[in-house]
């Protein structure tokens, strides 16, 4: 099958991956967009794997106030090199984090945060509703597990689902392994803060 520029531009329009990348992809997935999407999804995370332990000793401090001036947020964004932390796609990104920050209300950056009593206690209460439901054990145990994930995809920053994304299922996280496999760098939240009035 013929993978023609409109193609190309459209699926790279969808992903942010460079021109090759996605030509590259859709001739892996013989034409097929949603296959090529998720080829480079898969090489964008190894790409970022890739990149993890590299150190982000540059970045930017973003600010962000809600136009009723009610709401705010401080984010540090992290990055390899002063010279990405300058870019546009770089502040865009932060933008967007800010914007999840002020609208989602995340009490941590990532799951391994939440205090072990927070969890301790998450899961008394949920064995507490299940009790009096008759489930096996086994059954018990799986609903908690589940009702716990959900607990860290609320609170948790890098779990929540961007609220902005095009399509559903995008976590922070994924928006930050897109942009790492975009930009080429190690990037990396590093804390938040959010005001409210009254809060």
């Amino acid at each position: 099958m013929a993978i023609t520029a409109a193609d190309v531009k459209k699926l790279r329009d969808a992903t942010g991956a460079g021109m090759m990348d996605c030509k590259n992809a859709l001739v892996e997935a013989e034409g097929d967009f949603d296959k090529a999407v998720e080829i480079l999804r898969i090489k964008g995370a190894a790409k970022a794997a890739k990149k993890a332990n590299r150190s982000t000793g540059e970045g930017i401090i973003y600010s962000y106030i809600h136009h009723n001036e009610k709401i705010g947020v401080l984010l540090e964004l992290n990055c390899e090199t002063d010279f990405v932390a300058r870019t546009e796609e770089f502040h865009e990104l932060a933008k967007q984090i800010s914007l999840q920050i002020a609208s989602m209300r995340p009490k941590w950056l990532k799951k391994e945060d939440v205090p072990e009593d927070v969890i301790a206690k998450e899961k008394e209460i949920y064995i507490e509703e299940m009790k009096e439901s008759g489930k096996p054990e086994h059954i018990i145990e799986k609903i908690v597990e589940n009702k716990l994930n959900k607990f860290f995809e609320d609170n948790c920053l890098l779990e929540q689902e961007f609220v902005f994304a095009e399509e559903k299922g995008q976590k922070i996280k994924d928006l930050i392994t897109a942009a790492i496999a975009k930009i080429g760098e190690n990037i990396q939240v590093s804390r938040f803060v959010r005001f409210e009035i009254g809060e």
